[in-house]
């Protein structure tokens, strides 16, 4: 995945400074430096904020390779093609080949050892969460869930929300929406 790359390319396209995007993302112009210099993997929420900035969708961040129509993906591809982030958890992104998606849906392996359970995210738009395997805790907002296989949440992802695994591992199906892309 050449993420940072995609995105350095696209803010250049846009003749955009590293301080102006970060400043619409709300972190720091080392951070974003650190991404696109491919020295850090940010959460999915980070992903969604820099895509909204640069007015595109998280899929074309991640792929070069658009297609569309249906997009068939294995098991076997899926867990194969897992990214591993710095936040104590791997995501796989679901039909990246489909730039004009209006889901943005993936595959999240969280690894009790390796979280950071002081990760609190807050993105735009909405997010649905469906448990495969394991347990965990999900906070949103002020309230705190115990989810098992089979569970599922939908919320308003602006509001503050955190994981903590309850078993060693925890295997769950996330969808998010984006907010809609500048419109012009």
């Amino acid at each position: 995945m050449d993420l940072g790359n995609k995105i350095k390319k696209l803010r250049i396209e846009q003749n955009r400074s590293l301080s102006d995007i970060a400043a619409v993302c709300g972190f720091s112009k080392s951070l974003l430096s650190k991404i696109e210099n491919g020295k850090t993997v940010p959460p999915i929420s980070t992903l969604i904020k820099i895509a909204d900035a640069l007015g595109t969708k998280v899929s074309i961040l991640l792929d070069d390779h658009q297609q569309s129509g249906t997009i068939y993906t294995t098991k076997e591809t899926s867990e194969s093609r897992l990214v591993k982030t710095d936040k104590g958890y791997s995501f796989f992104t679901f039909a990246v080949e489909r730039s004009e998606k209006l889901m943005q849906p993936f595959l999240f392996v969280s690894r009790k050892e390796e979280s950071d359970n002081r990760n609190i995210y807050s993105h735009n738009g909405e997010e649905f969460i469906y448990i495969l395997e394991g347990e965990m805790r999900y906070k949103v907002g002020n309230v705190e869930y115990t989810l098992k296989p089979g569970d599922s949440l939908y919320f308003d992802s602006i509001e503050k929300h955190k994981l903590t695994s309850i078993t060693n591992e925890v295997k769950y199906i996330a969808v998010f929406t984006q907010s809609k892309l500048n419109e012009g």
